[in-house]
């Protein structure tokens, strides 16, 4: 068994300081679009990815991937969103046996009603309360987490 390299005092209260600001910030945006629109946290995350693509399109796994969820999760999560109708799922040519998640014109729709609100909070609760340099550090700090992540998500 490999030797565990425990976290000194500095790096501990940065990791739970990093943990309790996400818990927080999550909680505090799934509150805002819960009582400004008919959109969750989650299904703003799943419209959001969506839409950053042009033709508002990914494979089930390339999301799974971008959100870090577990493709289960997100699966029953696609189910509840189609039934809405926010979203759509189309065959792939290509793999019989893959998919594509779409956006529809109501998700696109739902998504536009709850971005306004949802800005708002996110200026609110982060923006507004740290710096332009800490903001710039932040950032930096979670690009360099994901990029090392983004080596895992193969299909």
């Amino acid at each position: 068994m490999e030797e565990v390299t425990w976290l000194d005092e500095a790096e501990e209260r940065d990791w739970r300081a990093l943990v309790f600001m996400n818990m927080h910030l999550s909680a505090q945006m799934a509150r805002q679009l819960a009582e400004d629109s008919d959109l969750s946290l989650p299904d703003y995350e799943v419209l959001v990815a969506l839409t950053d693509r042009p033709d508002g399109r990914m494979r089930l796994f390339e999301l799974a991937c971008q959100l870090g969820w577990e493709k289960s999760r997100l699966s029953h999560h696609i189910t509840r969103m189609h039934s809405r109708e926010l979203l759509t799922k189309e065959r792939c040519d290509s793999d019989r046996r893959g998919a594509f998640v779409v956006v529809t014109d109501r998700g696109r729709q739902s998504l536009d009603a709850a971005a306004p609100g949802h800005v708002a909070a996110v200026r609110r609760h982060f923006i507004d309360v740290v710096t332009p340099a800490q903001r710039a550090a932040l950032g930096d700090a979670a690009r360099a987490v994901l990029a090392a992540r983004d080596t895992d998500c193969l299909p």
